[in-house]
């Protein structure tokens, strides 16, 4: 414990001196007095990450077929009651898309706040989509860029929930809470078999995304062109992390969809139909098959 409150009183020595005093208006939130707890909720996820697979080596998955219903639901209504509250809060206080300081329109401002805070903690909540994966043993989609999104989102946003809960911050939760009402409808249909084969637009979901990164870029940048008083060193830090988005996703986007669709149009196929695998390939993807609850 005074380990923890050492750290927390260093942090913020530390950040003080880059980011200027914490704004006392969130002062007394769930979570948002210390960094100790936000630091050791993404401990304990990546402990998870690590272990959950080891853990479900050996044992069948589960199929969470109706909590991913009720979850991907909850999130997708959460996204769009974001998304609707930041329009309207931004709207009606005359919000500059250019550059907005975090002092200017009280009212708005109180709105914005109370709605960063719940997108915040949704990062929380979001933990539960490795959770799932590891459950249903769909290691495959545990990748480095989920891994590095997931973790690092809640702690950034701890920091901006401390130093600039309002103002200009609201450009990408406001992007990001539609991407994720489409992604999460997306998600909530896909755990629905009967619904599967009408699910075509997965991939621009991911444009949806590069778009949102690309635009929250273009918004930071006007506000180091036309300053309103926000500290510099954390609009250079957002443009260098959303860079680093547009890089993992557009990696991502390329093996995931530009591969698939390489191996759709030339990969060899016997005459009936079926692709060339050997006896024991055949036999291996019919037991995978087996495994397989929905």
């Amino acid at each position: 414990m005074v380990i923890m409150e050492a750290f927390d009183q260093r942090l913020n020595t530390l950040l003080g001196s880059w980011l200027g005093p914490r704004d006392q208006r969130v002062r007394g939130w769930l979570l948002l007095d210390n960094y100790s707890p936000t630091f050791a909720l993404t401990l304990v996820y990546l402990v998870v990450v690590w272990t959950g697979p080891k853990y479900m080596r050996h044992r069948q998955p589960y199929s969470c077929r109706g909590v991913l219903v009720l979850y991907n639901t909850g999130l997708t209504l959460l996204s769009l009651c974001m998304f609707y509250q930041l329009v309207t809060a931004v709207w009606q206080g005359s919000y500059d898309f250019y550059c907005q300081n975090t002092h200017s329109a009280q009212e708005s401002d109180n709105k914005v706040m109370n709605v960063l805070w719940w997108y915040y903690f949704s990062k929380f909540i979001e933990f539960m989509d490795t959770i799932f994966f590891i459950l249903r043993k769909n290691n495959h989609q545990i990748t480095f860029l989920h891994v590095y999104h997931h973790a690092s989102m809640l702690n950034i946003w701890w920091f901006v929930m401390n130093w600039l809960p309002c103002g200009h911050t609201y450009f990408g939760p406001c992007l990001n809470s539609f991407v994720h009402t489409v992604m999460y409808s997306y998600y909530g249909l896909s755990a629905i078999p009967a619904m599967r084969p009408y699910l075509w637009w997965k991939k621009y979901i991911t444009q949806l995304q590069l778009i949102q990164f690309i635009l929250t870029v273009l918004q930071t940048m006007c506000a180091v062109i036309w300053p309103c008083g926000l500290p510099l060193g954390w609009l250079y830090f957002e443009i260098t992390y959303m860079f680093s988005l547009v890089i993992f996703f557009t990696n991502f986007y390329f093996k995931t969809y530009k591969k698939h669709k390489r191996d759709e149009d030339g990969s060899p196929r016997s005459i009936n139909g079926r692709t060339n695998r050997t006896p024991s390939q055949e036999l291996t993807a019919h037991r995978k098959d087996k495994l397989r609850t929905d």
